[in-house]
């Protein structure tokens, strides 16, 4: 990922410097390893601090909503369907953006590769096809096929949906059979089967509202679980306010979902908030033909309303 750090460094110093861009919005080295945070950069010297690896997980989209200056921004395939979705939903206009597209080949799974060592990484380096992992009493080698997030496992929109540059030649896409296995198996179980596994993948929400905050569709002006005129969803942690939380905030992505993965990324209690948005994806995908975000000239399918919609579902 060299090259690509190297590229996205070069054309982000060059869109500074001639001024076609107020600010850039990139990743910069975290202080851990295995960690990538947020990065602005102003000038050409702090575009210096671009990176890009593996663990460029977050959705960067979620930084452009509603601003009002000319915006340079690095997109992988995910980060530019939200991009499309922000243009759609009138927070952000084409022409203020300059997007860096970067083919992507899919980011590791914190969690995942934590889980392979008992003690703490200390090292990280990374090639095309494996990563490496030190600590203090020796490193592993891992191909990077096997600790991919499960959301890249799935993506068949890797390569930058919309770009006015790119960094490296477009990436193949993957050719998937069955892009929702984990939905179907959710879906073949009883009721109340289906009811344990919810329950049993909420029982550690702390209600820290960090999946909400890190997605890149969540910017209602006032979120439901804040209101208080009236109150929609109580403080505390009763389960029926988690529940509620979760649900409502999955149908409120409902035909706008990339799946991305932002927000079990930024869970605290690692749940896979994904379960909650997954079903909806593949329902509008099979019912609609819908996938978010590949076409900023069409709304959603929920979005939209003609009167010549069917209605014989309303008896």
């Amino acid at each position: 990922m060299d090259s690509y750090t190297t590229k996205i460094r070069e054309l982000s110093a060059r869109l500074l410097k001639d001024e076609k861009v107020d600010f850039i919005i990139g990743f910069k080295q975290g202080t851990i390893p295995m960690a990538a945070s947020p990065h602005i950069a102003r000038t050409p010297e702090q575009a210096e601090q671009f990176i890009w690896d593996n663990n460029c997980r977050l959705n960067l989209a979620n930084y452009l909503t509603d601003r009002k200056e000319k915006i340079g921004i690095i997109a992988k395939g995910c980060d530019s369907r939200n991009i499309v979705t922000h243009i759609i939903e009138n927070k952000i206009k084409r022409e203020q953006i300059h997007i860096i597209g970067v083919p992507c080949q899919g980011m590791i799974d914190k969690t995942k590769t934590s889980s392979l060592f008992d003690e703490e990484i200390t090292e990280y380096s990374e090639t095309d096809d494996s990563i490496t992992l030190k600590t203090l009493s020796g490193e592993k080698n891992i191909p990077k096929n096997e600790v991919l997030n499960s959301n890249c496992t799935t993506c068949t929109h890797r390569n930058p949906v919309i770009y006015d540059e790119l960094v490296a030649d477009l990436v193949e896409e993957q050719i998937i059979d069955d892009l929702f296995p984990d939905v179907r198996r959710i879906e073949e179980m009883t009721a109340d089967e289906k009811w344990n596994h919810f329950e049993d993948l909420l029982k550690n929400c702390i209600r820290c509202y960090a999946c909400r905050n890190a997605c890149p569709l969540c910017y209602c002006p006032t979120c439901f679980v804040d209101e208080s005129g009236p109150q929609w969803v109580g403080k505390g942690q009763d389960t029926t306010d988690v529940r509620t939380f979760h649900y409502l905030r999955a149908y409120h992505c409902a035909g706008r979902c990339t799946d991305c993965g932002a927000c079990v990324e930024a869970c605290p209690m690692d749940i896979n908030v994904r379960d909650f948005t997954r079903k909806l994806n593949k329902d509008s995908l099979e019912i609609y033909g819908w996938e978010a975000g590949l076409d900023e000239t069409n709304r959603p399918p929920l979005d939209v309303y003609s009167p010549e919609d069917p209605n014989d579902f309303i008896k």
